[in-house]
């Protein structure tokens, strides 16, 4: 017992022997921090503690120098000494979750978090975090989301985001009812008034959706608020001022699909068919891809090469309704002269292929192939 006590003792004092030893200059330190010099200060921690230290405020400052610096693998060997030290302390593992979720180790910080949560199992950050780690279960983020809102409801980004959460899964009136609490806590948040917006169009509030929307309208225009207001003007059947709304995204080239069918539909409702018709042509249209003729010409290239030849053809006439090509011309030509020896439907696309004017200088070669081609076909089809 003696024994013990007097190697105690002599460790006691060598340790305090040590800390006399090292001569911090706190005003130098003070300085580098007003300045933002993180990576200075770090250096500088560094030149007077021994590499083994295993002073945790010294540690400490090392890791947030380093951390505030930039320098993360730096921060997280600190930490980690201080997590072997003195485990699981919050500050440290919060620390250490923020540097892996900062350099992509999704992995390691989740696990970070969770051991938070068991320390703390109301721990309002540690579950808003991990929800924001969780990427492929929708089920367990918003689980992680519930917790994080019912420790703090009026807390705008959780609301919100669980909000997203319960409209992925088409739950309108639980997410209407989480952006109504948050709003009651902050009344002029325009991010919450506007998330709640389509929860309310979808519950058929559209008195509501109308008055939020347009009070929203007068601190700047915003597409996602404006396609609310008109939908809701829509299912009031004020369908001129549905227009009215949807016209000013089109004059903003912000249009969608929706907004110009729900055009279509309105001006339907009023009777103006030749505009409703216009509105149709424009809703289809805007439902096509740009790519889709480029699609089915990779379809009909892959048929052909299959030896799928009638219906590679029909293939690349398919693709022609969506957008004209002079170069799938060209494909279906050969194709019909080379593969399916129809040679008027061959000399048909050729000069289809020339009137759409392609370019001499890129396509020469092609261009005379098919003229000397379709002098060829004139000849054989005598």
């Amino acid at each position: 017992m003696k024994k013990f006590i007097y190697t105690l003792a002599l460790a006691f004092t060598l340790q305090i022997s040590f800390a006399q030893s090292v001569i911090l200059d706190k005003e130098k330190l003070l300085e580098f921090y007003q300045t933002q010099r993180y990576a200075d200060a770090a250096l500088y921690l560094q030149s007077i503690y021994p590499a083994d230290t295993k002073d945790v405020k010294a540690l400490s400052q090392m890791a947030y120098c380093n951390m505030m610096a930039g320098k993360l693998p730096e921060a997280e060997k600190s930490y980690l000494m201080i997590n072997e030290i003195q485990p699981n302390m919050m500050p440290v593992l919060f620390n250490l979750a923020n540097i892996n979720t900062r350099r992509g180790n999704d992995l390691k910080a989740k696990g970070y978090l969770e051991s938070i949560v068991k320390i703390d199992s109301t721990n309002f950050n540690a579950f808003k975090q991990l929800a924001g780690l969780i990427k492929d279960s929708l089920q367990l983020k918003i689980a992680y989301l519930k917790t994080a809102n019912a420790l703090n409801s009026a807390d705008a980004d959780v609301a919100t985001d669980l909000a997203q959460g319960y409209r992925d899964l088409e739950k309108w009136a639980l997410g209407y009812q989480v952006l109504k609490v948050a709003i009651a806590a902050d009344t002029s948040n325009l991010f919450l008034l506007q998330a709640q917006l389509p929860f309310a169009n979808e519950l058929k509030k559209y008195k509501e959706v109308i008055y939020v929307g347009e009070k929203l309208l007068k601190d700047g225009a915003d597409a996602n608020v404006v396609k609310d207001v008109g939908k809701a003007y829509y299912y009031l059947k004020n369908y001129e001022k549905c227009i009215s709304y949807y016209q000013m995204l089109e004059k903003v080239d912000k249009q969608t699909e929706m907004t110009l069918y729900m055009m279509t539909l309105s001006y339907r409702e009023l009777k103006n068919l030749e505009m409703a018709t216009t509105y149709a042509k424009k809703t289809i249209e805007e439902g096509i891809s740009p790519n889709t003729s480029t699609y089915y010409s990779l379809l009909a290239g892959v048929q052909e090469s299959n030896g799928k030849f009638t219906t590679a053809a029909a293939s690349y006439k398919r693709g022609l309704t969506f957008s004209e090509s002079g170069s799938t011309y060209y494909r279906l030509a050969l194709l019909f002269d080379l593969k399916l020896k129809q040679l008027k439907n061959a000399s048909t696309y050729y000069n289809l292929y020339l009137a759409s004017k392609p370019d001499p200088k890129v396509e020469k070669g092609q261009i005379d192939y098919v003229t000397g081609r379709l002098a060829d076909l004139k000849s054989l089809m005598k």
